[in-house]
């Protein structure tokens, strides 16, 4: 794993931004500031993730990469978060402690093709990974499964390189259906899910996960 060099210098290099310590608040000329650099972070990075699709699928006839999705946590959403893990509301502690306000998910049709992908965003000149979480060969208790990683992608600008922190899903089409549904039907719904539809769910993830092992050996 890279060790992580950004980190500091994209604190510090914030704060020419925005008054650090402030409080956040949405509708001010900081926060759309900093929504922006994390836009950039997000397209810098969707822009290589496409560049090693194309390679692929053009020079060696093989569609690693299905799709990317990408997405900005809401505002609402980054402030929920805050609450729960007890941070204080302000541009420092986001920046700090919120990991996933960037987000970039890479779906694939083959479960190898998750570790292939991870290796090659390694090797990407600039991206240093901070965190990873192998949630496909340890599923989580709900039955989801994914590789998720926190990298750092420097965002070059005319006067200074900020490093911002971006979240990476790698998973299969049949693991971003099931995390799907799930989500809908724990996240997205009014009413609480059920002890009974819960086990479905973790059923429903593992024959997920077997056809996945079959469709590779298939493949193979």
């Amino acid at each position: 794993m890279k060790k992580n060099k950004g980190k500091e210098l994209g604190i510090v290099e914030m704060k020419n931004f925005l008054s650090y310590d402030e409080k956040i608040e949405e509708k001010t000329n900081g926060f759309n500031k900093i929504m922006t650099i994390y836009e950039m972070a997000i397209q810098e990075l969707e822009t290589k993730i496409n560049i090693l699709q194309k390679e692929y699928k053009v020079f060696y006839n093989y569609d690693l990469i299905d799709h990317v999705n990408t997405r900005i946590k809401q505002p609402e959403s980054i402030l929920n978060k805050m609450k729960k893990k007890g941070c204080e509301l302000t541009y420092k502690e986001m920046i700090e402690n919120i990991n996933d306000i960037a987000g970039i998910r890479v779906i694939c049709q083959l479960k190898d093709d998750i570790f292939e992908i991870r290796n090659l965003i390694e090797k990407i000149p600039g991206i240093t990974i901070e965190t990873e979480k192998d949630y496909v060969n340890h599923p989580k208790e709900s039955g989801y499964s994914s590789y998720h990683m926190i990298v750092e992608v420097p965002v070059t600008l005319s006067k200074q390189t900020i490093y911002v922190k971006v979240e990476i899903q790698i998973r299969t089409l049949a693991m971003d259906f099931w995390a799907s549904l799930e989500h809908k039907m724990k996240y997205k719904s009014d009413k609480e899910i059920s002890k009974k539809k819960s086990k479905e769910l973790v059923n429903y993830a593992k024959i997920v996960n077997n056809l996945d092992n079959k469709i590779m050996l298939m493949n193979n």
